[in-house]
C-alpha cells in the first residue's frame, strides 16, 4: 500500500470514528440530562390504595434525586387496563411511566380482548415492592397447619371454601394456585372487596382466606384469626414465626403481591438504565424502607433485566393458573 493510500485510509477511519461519536453523543447526553422536564407517574387505581401510597413515596424520592417534579396521576379503571392501553401510545421517552400491581401480569390471562400485548408493549423498569399474602383460617377451623388443611380438604373434597376480594384478583389466584399445587378441591367464594370477605371470615361464615399481611395482621395478633402460612418464598418480617407454604411442603409455592414500574416499549437503553438505577437507589432510602415496612412490604432489589425476566415468567405462571381453573371474566 502506498503512503498516499495509507494516509487516505487513516483519514477515512478517523472520519468514521468521529461520525460514530457524533451519533453516540446525543444518546449519552440524553440519558445524562434525563429528566429535563417533569415526569408523570401514573397509577391506574384510585388514590389512597397501596399502589398509590408506594407511587407517592417513590415520586418524592425521585423528585429529590432528579431535581424535577415527579407528578402522580391516578387513572383508575378496568383493573388497570384502561391506562395500560393509553401508555402503549405514549412517546417512549421516559416522561410518562406507570406504577401498577400484580394485576398487570394477571390481566393477559383474564381478558382475551386486550388491545395490547403485555409481553411486548411495555418496558419493565423495576420492581417497586413485594407484599406477601398469608393463608388464614377462623379459630374454630380444625386444621392447625398447611399439611392438616391439605389432608382435611382431600378427605372432604368440595367442602372447604375460601373467600377472596373477587374473581380473578391476586388473592383468588393464590387460592387457585394452592388448590392446583396441593391437588385439593376447595370452593371459591368471591366477594366485592377484601373487607366483606374478611368480615365473613371473622364471623365464621367462611373458614379460609388468602389476604395480604397488612390487611389481616391486627386480627392475627388479636387471635381473631389464625395464620397457617405466608405465600412468599421467605418468611414475612411481620410474621416471623409463621412458616411459608414452601416450608410446609409445597415446594416453590410463591403467590406474592408485587408492584412494578413500566414505560412504553421502545425506550432507549440508556434511559432505561438511568431510571431503573435511580429507582433502586431511591428504594434503599431509610424513609422508603420505613414507610414500606409499615405496609408490610419489602422494597424491590431486582436489576432491570432480572425484573423483565420476572414479569415474563409471572405472565406465564398466572395464565396457566387461570386456564387450569377455567376462570373467565370476558
Amino acid at each position: 500500500m502506498s503512503i498516499n493510500a495509507l494516509k487516505a485510509l487513516v483519514r477515512a477511519t478517523c472520519a468514521l470514528a468521529m461520525a460514530s461519536a457524533t451519533v453516540a453523543a446525543p444518546t449519552a447526553a440524553h440519558a445524562q440530562n434525563f429528566p429535563a422536564q417533569p415526569v408523570k407517574l401514573v397509577v391506574p387505581f384510585p388514590p389512597g390504595g397501596t399502589t398509590d401510597i408506594f407511587a407517592r413515596l417513590l415520586a418524592t424520592e425521585l423528585s429529590q434525586q432528579w431535581g424535577q417534579p415527579v407528578l402522580v396521576d391516578n387513572r383508575a379503571g378496568a383493573s388497570g387496563t384502561i391506562f395500560s392501553e393509553l401508555l402503549v401510545r405514549q412517546p417512549p421517552d421516559g416522561y410518562t411511566l406507570m406504577l401498577t400491581a400484580t394485576h398487570h401480569v394477571i390481566n393477559p390471562g383474564l381478558y382475551k380482548n386486550l388491545k395490547y400485548d403485555t409481553r411486548t408493549a411495555f418496558t419493565p423498569l423495576a420492581q417497586i415492592a413485594a407484599v406477601p399474602n398469608v393463608l388464614v383460617v377462623h379459630p374454630s377451623f380444625g386444621p392447625k397447619s398447611v399439611r392438616e388443611l391439605i389432608n382435611y380438604a382431600k378427605q372432604s373434597p368440595g367442602k372447604v371454601s375460601f373467600g377472596s376480594s373477587g374473581t380473578g384478583g391476586a388473592n383468588h389466584l393464590a387460592g387457585e394456585l394452592f388448590k392446583a399445587t396441593a391437588g385439593v378441591d376447595m370452593v371459591h367464594i368471591p366477594y366485592k372487596g377484601a373487607a366483606p370477605a374478611l368480615n365473613d371470615l371473622l364471623g365464621g361464615q367462611i373458614p379460609v382466606m388468602f389476604d395480604s399481611v397488612p390487611g389481616v395482621l391486627q386480627h392475627i395478633n388479636a387471635g381473631k384469626i389464625r395464620a397457617l402460612a405466608v405465600t412468599s418464598l421467605k418468611r414475612s418480617a411481620a410474621l416471623p414465626n409463621v412458616p411459608t407454604i414452601d416450608e410446609a411442603g409445597l415446594k416453590g409455592f410463591d403467590a406474592t403481591a408485587w408492584f412494578g414500574l413500566y414505560g412504553p416499549a421502545g425506550m432507549k437503553p440508556e434511559v432505561v438504565t438511568r431510571i431503573s438505577t435511580d429507582v433502586l437507589k431511591a428504594l434503599q432510602s431509610e424513609h422508603i424502607r420505613t414507610q414500606f415496612a409499615q405496609q408490610g412490604a419489602e422494597p424491590g432489589t431486582m436489576t432491570q433485566p432480572q425484573f423483565a425476566a420476572f414479569v415474563d415468567a409471572e405472565i406465564t405462571k398466572w395464565s396457566k393458573v387461570i386456564t387450569d381453573a377455567k376462570i373467565k371474566i370476558d
